[in-house]
């Protein structure tokens, strides 16, 4: 597939710090990509990259083939990044007006208004009036003024609610399906989890781990298949020891979990030994727990 960014050996030093070390990826069309990790783990500085507003100390980084500051780039390039600075006195859409002139091909206000979820009494409001939430929803506005193939999301749902969570990101999905190529970072795992195709996991300025959430989960997590016996006891904890693929088990919620590296055949051989359980649930690890091993205890993981 055609690669819209590509990152070579990419590294950026502030005086006696590597924020950035030799990082390589490529990011193809159409997707959606998270980047994760704790604070001061180079996310920031990378976007910056490749925004064109910082220049690497050591690689090459291309995006749509070419340098980030080129103005081809930037005409197809839309960010919305944590804070978003706004013109005094000018009114909401007076502000997206000026911003969709600066571009060859900007997106129609009709569809801007109905993707960002903006309502016509914040289009008459002086863009410094809008509260937290509707802030947000203009800098995204902002970032969608010139109808980009290629987006950056900087902590986009900080200070939104649950419902305005929820509209960002079923419009993401949409913007995905029209084939723009998505990227973001968020402190909400549960948000890459449920919507990035990719997720690339950076700490201490290197790049840690790189897949979909269910590779990352099923590499680092252990998976655990849970249940209510019908009749506990110390007989049937025996049993339960003895099955050959359980590494361990213990008691959360009056649920009894068994950790496994495969769900499957610990089923068959729960049933094969007619262990008598009932309300069998299956857990393929959460995306949390994969983060705290990566970035808590990162030899280990790797």
């Amino acid at each position: 597939m055609e690669a819209i960014i590509e990152m070579k050996h990419v590294s950026k030093m502030f005086k006696d710090k590597k924020a950035v070390n030799d990082l390589s990826f490529r990011i193809e069309k159409g997707s959606v990509t998270a980047i994760l990790g704790p604070n001061g783990a180079g996310k920031t500085t990378a976007l910056s990259m490749i925004l064109g507003l910082l220049e690497p100390t050591e690689g090459e980084i291309k995006v749509f083939g070419k340098a980030p500051k080129d103005q081809s780039v930037r005409d197809k390039t839309g960010a919305m990044l944590q804070e978003v600075s706004i013109m005094d006195r000018l009114k909401v859409r007076e502000v997206l007006d000026l911003i969709r002139s600066y571009y060859p091909n900007p997106m129609d206000m009709e569809s801007l208004i109905t993707l960002t979820g903006l309502q016509d009494s914040d289009l008459k409001r002086y863009a410094e009036k809008l509260s937290g939430g509707q802030k947000r929803s203009l800098g995204f506005a902002l970032a969608m003024a010139g109808n980009p193939d290629l987006l950056f999301f900087d902590e986009p749902t900080v200070g939104l609610d649950i419902t305005a969570r929820r509209r960002f990101w079923d419009s993401v999905r949409k913007l995905a399906g029209q084939g723009k190529t998505i990227i973001f970072t968020t402190h909400y795992l549960q948000e890459a989890d449920d919507t990035a195709d990719r997720i690339l996991l950076f700490h201490k300025g290197a790049l840690v781990a790189d897949g979909t959430p269910d590779e990352i989960k099923s590499r680092i997590v252990k998976r655990s298949v849970s249940f209510m016996p019908r009749q506990d006891g110390p007989g049937f904890r025996q049993r339960l020891k003895a099955l050959p693929l359980l590494t361990d088990h213990y008691d959360r919620d009056g649920r009894i979990y068994v950790n496994t590296d495969d769900t499957d055949l610990a089923l068959e051989s729960i049933f094969a030994e007619k262990l008598e359980v009932r309300d069998i649930r299956i857990d393929q690890g959460r995306l949390d727990e994969a983060f705290e091993q990566l970035t808590v205890n990162q030899e280990e993981a790797v």
